[in-house]
């Protein structure tokens, strides 16, 4: 079995990528989210890989972390969650949030996922809280923090979560940036 690879990178496309390795080019199919920090074309480039068998077929996904990596291969291992949707979850959730929405039971954040209905959703906030390291050891501690101070000011939890959902895509950083991105968004619905 593959389990990473590093050479040259030959070449991008939506899903997938190419990667030579002295001479072998291996096709990788990759989240969405990591094709924007991939290096340039004859660059070297450097994968945490799941190898997926099937009786048809064998496929390589790539991953910028082994944490990635770890969702994935859980994911998969859920009856009705396949490759192409566990895929799409980590193109449209980061590992951090992801997490959170597990931890927070927030289906509607695993519903922007295309392809995931509301029951797919329920099922993997079932199965995944006890399939997934500890929640607690995963959490952001900048996302608490804000959320707290959210709370602290007077918003409801679920609210405050909602905000920073929508402020977290930002890819902000540290509390003070965040809350105020949150803020914008809790002043907007009023």
């Amino acid at each position: 079995m593959i389990a990473s690879l590093r050479g040259k990178l030959l070449s991008k496309r939506p899903d997938t990528i190419i990667i030579d390795v002295q001479g072998v080019g291996y096709s990788v199919q990759v989240p969405l989210t990591l094709l924007s920090s991939l290096p340039e074309e004859n660059r070297e480039v450097f994968l945490f890989i799941h190898t997926h068998v099937r009786e048809d077929s064998l496929q390589l996904f790539g991953f910028r972390t082994e944490d990635e990596k770890r969702i994935f291969t859980t994911l998969i291992g859920i009856s009705g969650v396949g490759p192409k949707t566990a895929l799409n979850l980590l193109s449209a959730i980061p590992p951090d949030q992801f997490y959170h929405a597990i931890d927070s039971e927030n289906v509607d954040v695993l519903c922007r996922v295309p392809g995931l209905g509301k029951k797919t959703a329920h099922r993997l906030i079932l199965e995944l809280r006890e399939k997934l390291p500890s929640l607690q050891e995963k959490r952001n501690p900048v996302y608490d923090d804000t959320l707290s101070a959210l709370v602290n000011l007077g918003y409801k939890r679920s609210v405050a979560q909602e905000a920073l959902e929508k402020a977290g895509g930002s890819g902000l950083s540290d509390i003070e940036s965040l809350l105020r991105e949150s803020l914008k968004y809790l002043t907007k619905e009023k």
